[in-house]
Order: C-alpha cells, then structure tokens, then sequence
C-alpha cells in the first residue's frame, strides 16, 4: 500500500514531449531556450488540470539543464535535474498564493529573489494560484516583478485570469492553455491502461474522458476510482454504474420511440431514468447532446465533430439517416426551450414530460422520415397542373376563326415536345381568354360579371367629368388602410383637361415633399387603379402643389383661435376693447 502513488502523480509530465494538448506552447518554450530569449516573468492561464504547473516545472528544469538535448528537453542525468527529481533542488522554488497571499510572504520571497541559484544559471519561482494574492501584497510584488535579479525568473499560474491586476498582466508573457481534447485524453488513457495491463474498452474511454471535461488530471483521478471499482477488466456498465452516467443507449431508444410517435414509452423511459437517480435536468442536457450528435452525423464532412469512438458513429449514423433534418430542427428547439425554462418550472416533472409529449407528437407532422423521391413527384404535379387550362380554350358563344384553332394547336404540341418554353404558350392561352371574354361581354351585355377582370379594356370612349370626380372618391377609399394617402386624396381638389383625346386629372397637395412622395412611389400605381375603376386607359394622373397663398393655414394655439375669434365677430372685438383684456 504503502508503494502506491496515484495515476496524476505517478504520470505526471516530465518533458515537453509529453505534455497533452498544449504543442503550441511547448514548441514556444523550447524556441525562446533555443535562441536565449528568455523573459523575466510568465503568466500560464487555463482551466484546471491541463498542465499549467507541469509546464512550469519542465521549463525551469530545462533552462537549469546543463546538457539539454537538440529539441530542448532535460537531459534527466546532470547534478540540476537529478536534485529536481529527488524533490532537493535550490534552483526552484513554488509557492502556494492560496495560502501566503499577504505582504509579508511577498516580502519574504523578494528577500529570498536575491540570492543567486547555487546550482544552474537561473533561480526560478513558480507562485500557484496568483489570482489569491492580497491587493496589498500585489502593489508590493510590482517592483520586484517588473525589475527582478538577472538569475529570477517567474512563472504565474492561476486559473482566474481576470482577478489579476493590469499591472501584473503588462509585465508577464501570457500563455493561454486549452482544454484538453477526448481525443487527446483517450489517448493517453490507453496508454497508461497498456503500462497497468487494465483491459478497457474505448466506450468505457470516451465516458471518462467526457466526464473529466478537459482536464486531465480528473481524468486519471476518475480513471483510478474505476480501476478500484472494477479492478484490471473495466466493463462499460460497470464504468456507467460507478460514474453514474446516463447510458447512450437510453437516447438511443428515446428517439427510436420518437420516431414511432410511442409517447407512453418515452414517458415510462423517463420515468425509469430518475427511479435511478439521475438528475432530471442533466437528462435533459444529455438528450440534447445526442440529438446535436444525430444532426451532426446526419450532414457529410462534418465527423470531426463527434467525440464518439467508431462503434458509436456507426449506431449515430444509422439513427440519423432514419430522421430528416427538419426532424432533428425541431427536437433540438424543444429541448432546449425545456432546458431554458426547466428552474422556473413549478413542476419540474411535468415539464420535461410535456416536452417529450410534444417530441413525439413531431412524427405526425411528417417530420420523421428524410425527404424521398414523392415530393419530387407532387412538385411536378404541382408545375402541371395550372398549363392545363392553358391549353384548353375556355367557352364562348362565338366561334374562333378556323387559321386561329390550327395556330393554337401547333403551338400546345410544339410545347409539349419540349422544343418550345411553356412561357409563349400561357401567353396566347392568356390573349385567347381574353378575347373570347371580351367578346362573350359584348355579345351579352353583362358587363358586371367579368369586373373583377385583372386585365385591362380598352374604352374608346371618353368619361365625363362627374363621373372622374366620383370614381375619384372610390379611389380615395380604397387605401382606407393607408390613411396618410388616403386623406391626401380625398383633400386634393381636381382639375380635369381634355388633351389629345384623353382626360388629364391634376390633384393638389399640400408640399412639395408631398408631390415627391407620390410622383416617386405610388402615381403609377395610383394612375393604373384609376383606370381600372373608370373602364379606360384614356386617363392620366398628374400632381401640383397648392400656391402658398392659397393654403389654408390650421389653427392649433388657443392665442391663434381667439385672434381668429375676434377678426370674425365684431361683437368680440368691442367686447374685449371695453373690458381692456390682453389677448395675445
């Protein structure tokens, strides 16, 4: 027992060649060795267990190495690296910042800065959780830091960059860790199980590596408790049980009952998930991930995306194709609306319940199954059927010229034949019933019947001038539901002209801003509804301004209403000359 030392001690990083997920600030490092550019002071920032303090214990050493290798690592055999090892090295100091945070262990530390390493070129001083320093004891680290001995280098770690001063961060080279990948962590993982003769799966693997959340130091702590649960075979449910993950098949088998549109199933599958004890709201979250996984899966060239082992692609792949995208759309909007709403809910229970009602509801949307070949087939159907009355020719009681029937047909089977758009052919079919209503509304004088005829007559004859003025009244009502427009028309005083056979309608406005707004957006569209209500295109449109010496000016002010008052009535003025009144 006594010879037993735990996975993150025991694997803990000695070079940079075996560092996890940080290259890019491993090859920096070695480069800044490498050329004698070395900095006084360092700041290494990043979420917990992804080798800050590593990092900083392999650069110290390797700056104090007396023969370090070609790519920059410590030798691991000079006096330096041996007396690191063996925990009695001078050359390197760490202090926790979380418990001597006051200024005197800062005064401490600048007495100690000045003496010379005895072994080495450089003294190195790694202060952990920095963020945890005093504000006092940070303005009293300022001096020291910016202007250390040409033998002290510092190196920062904290895991809360924003509660250091600006002042410390101007003075330090910032490297920013990452958090380690699945990949990276399952990797390792099955490295260190090869050294341990642990047999495990990659299930098993990836369920470690998602639970640790990029960090590899909870990563191999979760890996030795299922080590000492399991013992040297690790099974997959024995990881789940011991870890108390929700189970990928569960997810699986929910969206299988989605997709049936069961919701009984889903309900009791819910129901068997807490009688385990799993939180409800993480099941939620869980259920969430995998439908993201499925529409990952779904869409070609995006596999870099999943952090599954192979075996589980394959299962998502599977399940994805049996979904259509709009499927998985509206699933994800429904669990993540449940997740948002889920701490407000009063009955939490029932809330998540109603939305796997309504995921299962989905299916009969038509949702469920990717798009096939019959929409295809409807959309034909759907560009087909308005040519058919195009071809056929619409009654009338006049008989069509014999040369006009033998034209049409020529044209309806040159379309057919595909050499010809099916453009020209509605457009004669258009002419044709045009014609013939035209006709069949001469013939039979029934003329109230085709007014609603989106095409336009041409009248040969001429509307007097009553009947202008009182088609414009309708014209003003029509855009009842712009009542800005509305109002300018029926305000505006018409003057009608007889020019070149046609009645030219002017109707005033008030401004000029006004004419602008009509002549650029709405005179044509005005002048085109004109016409259609008088029966003629023999009208035209034209807009004026009103000459300032006609306007009428508004009254607003009550002092402008009793100027009014008086200069009308005779009586008021007296009234008010007699009784000395100030009206202003």
């Amino acid at each position: 027992m006594s010879d037993y030392i735990v996975s993150a001690r025991k694997y803990r990083p000695d070079s940079f060649g075996s560092l996890i997920g940080q290259d890019n600030i491993a090859q920096t490092l070695k480069n800044s060795i490498l050329r004698g550019q070395l900095a006084h002071a360092y700041l290494f920032c990043g979420p917990r267990g992804v080798g800050k303090t590593s990092t900083a214990r392999i650069f110290a050493k390797t700056i104090n190495c007396s023969d370090p290798t070609p790519d920059m690592e410590p030798c691991g055999k000079c006096e330096s690296c041996l007396s690191f090892a063996e925990g009695r090295s001078y050359c390197i100091h760490e202090l926790d910042a979380a418990s001597n945070n006051g200024v005197d262990d800062i005064k401490a530390l600048m007495d100690q800065v000045r003496i010379p390493p005895q072994v080495g070129k450089y003294s190195v001083y790694i202060i952990d959780e920095v963020h945890m320093l005093s504000q006092a004891a940070f303005n009293a680290f300022l001096k020291t830091l910016e202007e250390p001995p040409a033998h002290a280098i510092f190196i920062l770690a904290t895991t809360e960059k924003h509660k250091i001063l600006p002042t410390i961060l101007s003075r330090c080279q910032t490297y920013d860790f990452n958090r380690i990948t699945v990949e990276n962590i399952v990797r390792n993982l099955r490295d260190i199980a090869t050294k341990e003769n642990i047999r495990i799966d990659d299930e098993s693997l990836h369920v470690i590596a998602h639970k640790a959340d990029g960090a590899m130091r909870d990563a191999l702590t979760i890996f030795d408790q299922t080590v000492a649960f399991c013992g040297t075979d690790v099974k997959y449910q024995d990881v789940l049980k011991n870890l108390n993950v929700l189970d990928y098949e569960h997810c699986f088998m929910l969206v299988d009952d989605f997709l049936r549109g069961d919701y009984a199933a889903a309900l009791l599958k819910f129901d068997e998930i807490l009688s385990k004890g799993f939180n409800a709201l993480h099941f939620m979250a869980a259920l969430s991930s995998h439908l993201r996984d499925l529409a990952v899966s779904k869409s070609a060239g995006l596999e870099a995306l999943l952090d599954l082992p192979d075996s589980l692609k394959k299962r998502y792949k599977e399940q994805a194709d049996r979904c259509s995208m709009q499927f998985l759309y509206e699933a994800l909007n429904i669990t993540t609306t449940c997740e948002s709403g889920y701490r407000a809910s009063i009955n939490q229970r029932l809330h998540i319940e109603f939305a796997l009602m309504k995921l299962s509801f989905l299916v009969q949307k038509g949702l469920s199954a990717p798009p096939s070949t019959a929409p295809e087939q409807s959309s034909m159907q759907k560009i087909s059927r308005p040519q058919t009355p195009a071809i056929e020719t619409p009654p009338a009681r006049t008989q069509v010229p014999e040369e006009r029937k033998e034209q049409s047909r020529t044209e309806v089977s040159v379309a057919e034949d595909g050499n010809q758009p099916a453009a020209p052919r509605r457009r004669q079919a258009r002419t044709t019933a045009s014609t013939s209503l035209s006709i069949k509304s001469m013939m039979s004088g029934n003329e109230e019947k085709h007014a609603s005829e989106p095409a336009e007559t041409e009248s040969a004859e001429i509307p007097d001038d009553e009947l202008l003025r009182f088609k414009w009244k309708d014209l003003a009502a029509m855009y009842a539901a712009k009542p800005r427009l509305s109002n300018t028309l029926s305000a505006s005083t018409l003057e009608i002209t007889l020019q070149d056979g046609a009645k030219y309608l002017t109707f005033n406005v008030q401004n000029v801003a006004q004419k602008d707004w009509i002549e650029s957006k709405l005179l044509h569209e005005l002048e085109r509804t004109f016409r259609k209500l008088t029966g003629t295109d023999k009208v035209y449109l034209r807009v004026s301004v009103i000459p300032d010496s006609e306007v009428k000016q508004t009254i607003y002010m009550p002092s402008e209403q009793a100027k009014d008052l008086i200069s009308k009535n005779e009586e008021v003025k007296n009234l008010v000359k007699d009784f000395e009144l100030d009206v202003k």
